[in-house]
């Protein structure tokens, strides 16, 4: 459970590699913590309760915009222990959860019900996104207002998409109202017919593919209508090289926002090939000119985010052939460490530019998080840049185990994440101890 500020003991870390984008900080410090805030930033500070974080990379908490942690209705794939568990192990000081859960988060009596389960078993700061219509059927819209009063942050359509341009622009309209952001799953079912990109991998591999027009009609249509009604929207899970072009050409035209995934920047659809139920997920994985796009649309910030999308899955689900497999990936323990080790490593993005992208501008987005500044609440991660790992079942805090790098060795690792100023994950143990 998060603490209140008052109740967390002084805290001080010294030595770290701080590398904060937001205050422009990227130098060797100490740090202080006090009251559950960073109250100071200098060298050769004293504390009654010491960190030595010598050789380790300090960076602001990461804050994931997308993710499913399953409650209610599904607690045998996650839970809300269970996922902030995993975000801690991740380095997410912050996350929001989506509503396609079962029931559906579209009424005020389930967000405050989920905020109150929030406050007594998220061991990180967790915020509630609630459905833009009732059951996410796409007809009737949910009770904004209400939504918003009852403590929901944004409202999504995530998982479905909203196939009615008009009901999406109502929605727009009744959103920007309520003073809620959008948040979109773009994809037009009349397009997506099939379960896999549909290139050269899925016809080799004899499965059905959706052309990436299912995704960029449909980013196509939300831009527009954010431009006309000036909903504040996130187009959430961009994966083609199109639809980032799209998201630049209307940046400056509307209030919008997006992010793209770890596995769709390091990821291709050539994993078709070995038909494994655990590569399904949605939008697909796209072929490599998709990818290198959106890398390049998240390097030069057109793509403002990275958003994990972590749905876990039961066994049953993933344990299938690919076209009858579920969708989804796990997330957020894996990834810093992939972009880091794709990414970073290769030259392809800077390692500020990441931070940037995981940690500022989602903090920023949620109006909380993602600085190091003095005053600003102590959410921050501490990184092993040099450490290399592979990811096995065994490894991970989810109660799934449905993650696209199983097997794979990576470079770099959160080794321990604070949550206003209370150390949630402590993966060192004795080497990463507190001294009084």
């Amino acid at each position: 459970m998060i603490r209140t500020p008052g109740q967390n003991p002084e805290l001080l870390i010294r030595q770290a590699h701080i590398l904060d984008p937001s205050t422009g900080l990227d130098a060797a410090k100490d740090v202080r913590v006090a009251s559950g805030r960073i109250s100071e930033i200098g060298e050769n500070l004293r504390g009654t309760r010491e960190l030595d974080a010598d050789g380790l990379h300090l960076f602001p908490g990461f804050v994931d915009v997308h993710a499913h942690w399953r409650t209610p209705g599904r607690e045998d794939e996650e839970t809300i222990e269970s996922g902030s568990a995993s975000a801690a192990a991740g380095g997410f000081t912050g996350v929001v959860m989506m509503p396609n859960t079962d029931p559906v988060v579209d009424n005020p009596v389930i967000v405050s019900g989920l905020l109150r389960r929030i406050e007594q078993e998220s061991r990180v700061r967790a915020y509630v996104s609630a459905a833009l219509h009732v059951g996410l059927k796409g007809e009737c819209l949910t009770e904004m207002q209400l939504l918003k009063e009852a403590g929901a942050l944004c409202v999504s359509d995530d998982g479905l998409g909203t196939q009615s341009a008009g009901v999406l622009r109502n929605a727009m309209l009744y959103a920007s109202t309520a003073g809620l952001p959008v948040l979109l799953h773009c994809e037009d079912y009349a397009l997506a017919t099939g379960v896999v990109h549909d290139g050269a991998a899925a016809a080799l591999a004899g499965i059905p593919g959706s052309p990436a027009s299912a995704e960029d009609a449909a980013t196509a249509t939300a831009l527009v209508l954010a431009a006309e009604t000036g909903a504040k929207t996130h187009i959430t899970h961009v994966s083609t090289a199109l639809s980032a072009t799209l998201v630049r050409f209307f940046e400056d035209r509307a209030d919008i926002t997006s992010d793209t995934t770890p596995h769709h920047l390091t990821l291709t659809d050539d994993l078709i090939s070995t038909l494994d139920g655990t590569y399904r997920v949605n939008p697909p994985l796209r072929p490599a000119d998709d990818r290198d796009a959106v890398t390049d649309a998240l390097r030069d910030g057109t793509l403002d985010f990275v958003a994990t999308d972590h749905a876990p899955h039961a066994s049953e689900e993933k344990e299938l052939p690919l076209e009858e497999a579920a969708p989804g990936f796990l997330g957020h323990e894996t990834a810093f460490a992939a972009l880091h080790t794709e990414l970073v490593l290769t030259g392809k993005l800077p390692l500020s530019r990441l931070i940037e992208a995981m940690s500022c501008a989602p903090g920023r987005w949620v109006g909380e998080g993602g600085s190091l500044a003095v005053g600003e609440s102590a959410d921050l991660i501490l990184a092993d840049l040099s450490e290399g790992w592979t990811v096995g079942r065994e490894s991970l805090s989810s109660r799934s185990w449905n993650s696209p790098y199983l097997g794979k060795n990576l470079t770099g690792r959160v080794v321990g994440t604070i949550v206003g100023g209370e150390l949630e994950y402590d993966r060192m143990g004795a080497r990463f101890g507190i001294r009084a």
